[in-house]
């Protein structure tokens, strides 16, 4: 299992209120069978229409924290659009606030989403902006966010700052690091007498 303690990497700047998940993946790319290619697709739309959208600038295209405003993921629950994210790039997610569904498929992904006060992500904003290749560190056992010489106060809720820092957040890797007892409790079930280790 992957404990997620801190996340570091430059900053996207996409400080927009109420982006739904229609707009983080647009509804036609969500007949794929797996996630695969969807980070390309990320904001597509939105790149269409804003030639200057953060994700078609070349100053971001290696950005891993994507900085964006209130109600960030609202919309369906479509969890395409932290997959898209994802794929894309994006490791952690710094916003005034989150759609709940939204923040619990990020979670399970293991991409933390912090709430920060307006005025901190007006000036995270402004530092990935003018200077792209600087660092950012979300870091999730101070509640912290760090860059630059700017130091600010982030939230999440306890259950998913515990998730992801424990690794309790990767179902797969907890299934894996509990291969010995699955093949031990398979070998005892009756319906199992074919299953072979």
């Amino acid at each position: 299992m992957q404990n997620v303690t801190q996340v570091t990497g430059s900053g996207i700047p996409l400080l927009l209120d109420d982006i739904d998940t229609d707009r983080i993946i647009p509804a036609r790319f969500l007949r794929c069978v797996t996630f695969d290619g969807l980070g390309e697709h990320a904001f597509e739309d939105d790149r269409e229409q804003d030639k200057s959208h953060p994700f078609d600038d070349a100053r971001f295209q290696q950005g891993a924290i994507l900085i964006s405003g209130r109600n960030f993921g609202c919309g369906s629950s479509r969890e395409h659009a932290p997959q898209a994210l994802m794929r894309w790039g994006v490791k952690a997610v710094i916003a005034e606030s989150f759609a709940e569904i939204f923040f619990g498929n990020c979670t399970t992904l293991g991409i933390p989403c912090v709430c920060a006060n307006r005025a901190d992500l007006d000036r995270l904003a402004s530092i990935a902006a003018e200077t792209p290749q600087q660092e950012i560190t979300v870091d999730l056992m101070t509640s912290q966010v760090r860059t630059q010489g700017l130091t600010c106060d982030v939230t999440i809720l306890e259950s998913a700052r515990s998730s992801l820092t424990t690794g309790n957040w990767d179902f797969l890797g907890q299934l894996l690091e509990g291969d010995v007892a699955v093949k031990q409790t398979a070998a005892t079930l009756p319906y199992m007498s074919g299953y072979r280790a």
